[in-house]
């Protein structure tokens, strides 16, 4: 653990020193919301800033560079296995943090839009931004591995997370107007 707060503790400092700022941006978008009840006005600004303010510093860790050479690892499940035949803390750390990168993209983003509630959209979402972080990883030539298993976890976090805010899922328009919009639009 000594070495993960060595190589991202100025991370997690500058998240927490940045925690009053989001939610200043948050009420301040709330307040910006005139056209929304108040109570819908705070939730999509949660969501947003929630899902954003969740997500970077994890991509802003797995785009640092290191002082390695870069590496492809396209055979699934293969640096999982290699993980766990290594140290116990290592595996934790690598599972558990590649679970989180969008972990929070996939709380909060059904909840602000109903077109992505559903676990199979939430991994979809997952694996599309892992893809393109992997893709950056590479391109940039930052000396870290791409891995097709690091695009699974991040999928999975992303999907699991949203089963956890399924309760607050956004629901469609008609939804959330209630009975009444129901009955008004029925002929008989």
């Amino acid at each position: 653990m000594e070495q993960v707060w060595r190589d991202w503790g100025g991370v997690l400092l500058a998240v927490l020193a940045g925690l009053p700022l989001l939610v200043l941006v948050t009420a301040g978008l709330a307040r910006l919301r005139r056209d929304v009840p108040a109570g819908q006005a705070w939730r999509r600004s949660v969501a947003e800033v929630g899902a954003v303010a969740g997500t970077l510093p994890w991509v802003w860790m797995i785009l640092t560079p290191r002082d390695a050479p870069r590496q492809v690892d396209p055979v699934p499940l293969r640096d999982l296995a290699d993980l766990f035949t290594g140290p116990p803390v290592t595996a934790v750390v690598q599972v558990v943090g590649n679970l989180l990168v969008f972990a929070a993209l996939g709380f909060f983003a059904p909840v602000r839009l109903a077109a992505l509630a559903g676990i199979g959209r939430l991994f979809l979402l997952g694996a599309v931004g892992s893809v393109l972080v992997e893709t950056l990883q590479y391109a940039l030539d930052l000396g870290r591995v791409s891995s097709v298993d690091d695009v699974l976890l991040n999928a999975t976090g992303a999907a699991l997370a949203g089963l956890l805010s399924r309760h607050w899922w956004a629901r469609p328009a008609a939804a959330l107007a209630g009975p009444a919009a129901v009955t008004t639009t029925r002929r008989g």
